[in-house]
């Protein structure tokens, strides 16, 4: 809902203001681990005008078109990645949403007319997309992200609706949203919204190019890059003044990505962004794990070159933010001396890190930390000069180690087995101990206490 409708209770609301701040720092906490809430609107966004009820038919544009364009605006969204449970039943929703006051399940959106969207006209979809609000009336969660979807065109919503119009109907019932009182209570997102969110769509700055309009469009909108990579005020709403500075979803770190060229990606070249979005791997720079690799997988290589393009323009031109950081993530690290000579003979430690690392990991990264790409550069990255183990906590590469990564683009290939199951948490805090200190920022130090935190983070 707009926060101009509802203009007429601002000063009621200010009179119980400091109580409302605690009950939206809850309630959008529950929305944190996936998308979260929303940060206010750039200027860029103006307020929208009376949508119409149906689909506007042209005389140019056909309707395979429409549903060719919508889904690859789909992709730009990553709707298949919320909605999607099990990879045979897409867009049938499911997905659990863990949170600290219950769970949120994600709802079907195909075009099955009883469980999904079927029976949704246009004006409702349009309505859920730019206002937030379901067909029945009721206040959608944020972690649908009608924050920023709301800037996206109006002719760009329905031609995702003409796509998903498309996909195959799947009768299937999400289960209920499972969340303690007063969570539970839809209305009190309309308390949140009143903060959190304007209704608006984006405008093209005239002093700008197409290139960097389109870039701003996607990042600020669609492909909603901020909800990841931003961090969080008190009520969970992203803080403006540190757009794109880096957050956390779930545990990971979702990296600074403002053009700093210490705490971001300053010293990336456009080609080491491009071919990152494209395939998940900046060589001697990050390769994609746990949500990065999934929004590479789902979404970014399915764009076209001149959208990336765009994209990294765009990043280029926000403001920069250090955040404190005094040299790059990918910066620190060199070969390891013969570490392997170094044990041998010496009495077995099932904690020692030097041991674990040679035992569980040097056959792909190989034991002076070099990596084993070998003909399929990424699959088997360096652990030097690498964003992961140079970062200011080892928070990702703990994650890695307990969950693995399997990211397949149409050009690369990276698998890593998951050795959360066979590991104790007293252990993976001593591979990456041995990593960050071998290979990464010495400082980033972790404990089985966090690994135990991290390892029930999802």
């Amino acid at each position: 809902m707009s926060a101009r409708r509802h203009a007429p209770v601002r000063q009621r609301m200010a009179r119980f203001a400091s109580a409302a701040l605690v009950v939206f720092a809850v309630l959008a906490a529950a929305y944190g681990a996936t998308h979260g809430a929303a940060a206010n609107l750039p200027a860029r966004v103006a307020v929208a005008a009376q949508v119409p009820p149906a689909v506007v038919k042209t005389d140019t544009v056909t309707q395979a078109e429409l549903v060719k364009r919508g889904e690859y605006l789909a992709r730009a969204g990553d709707c298949i990645a919320c909605h999607t449970a099990d990879p045979a039943r897409p867009f049938a929703g499911g997905v659990p949403v863990a949170t600290p006051f219950g769970t949120i399940y994600t709802p079907n959106i195909t075009s099955d007319p009883d469980t999904g969207i079927g029976r949704w006209t246009d004006a409702d979809f349009l309505r859920a997309m730019h206002e937030g609000i379901g067909k029945g009336g009721e206040r959608l969660y944020p972690a649908f992200p009608y924050v920023e979807y709301t800037r996206v065109t109006t002719e760009d919503v329905l031609a995702i609706r003409a796509y998903l119009t498309t996909v195959a109907p799947i009768h299937s019932t999400p289960p209920r949203n499972d969340l303690m009182f007063p969570f539970n209570q839809r209305w009190l997102m309309a308390l949140w919204n009143l903060f959190n969110f304007s209704e608006g769509r984006f405008v093209p700055d005239p002093k700008k190019s197409a290139e960097f309009n389109r870039g701003a469009y996607l990042v600020e909108g669609l492909a909603h890059c901020g909800e990841c990579h931003t961090p969080r005020n008190v009520m969970q709403g992203l803080r403006t003044g540190e757009r794109l500075g880096g957050g956390a979803v779930a545990g990971w770190q979702a990296y600074n990505i403002t053009p700093d060229k210490n705490g971001g990606v300053g010293h990336w070249s456009d080609d080491d962004l491009i071919h990152y979005l494209a395939t998940g791997v900046a060589p001697g720079r990050a390769n994609a794990a746990g949500p990065m690799a999934d929004v590479v997988v789902n979404s970014t290589q399915h764009l076209t070159q001149e959208d990336l393009r765009s994209i990294v323009v765009y990043l280029r031109s926000v403001p920069a933010i250090g955040g404190g950081a005094a040299r790059p993530r990918d910066s620190f690290g060199r070969p390891a001396p013969d570490d392997v000579t170094g044990i041998r003979g010496t009495a077995a430690n099932t904690a020692d890190g030097a041991r674990l690392f040679i035992a569980n990991c040097a056959s792909c990264h190989h034991w002076t930390g070099e990596g084993a790409g070998g003909r399929a550069p990424g699959a088997y990255p360096p652990l030097i000069r690498n964003s992961a183990t140079g970062a200011n906590a080892a928070n990702n590469l703990t994650l890695v180690i307990l969950h693995g990564v399997n990211r397949t683009t149409k050009d690369t290939a990276a698998f890593m087995p998951a050795f959360g199951p066979v590991l104790t948490d007293a252990q993976i805090a001593a591979i990456a101990g041995y990593v960050t200190i071998r290979f990464g920022n010495p400082q980033a130090a972790t404990s089985a206490e966090q690994v135990a935190k991290l390892r029930q983070a999802r």
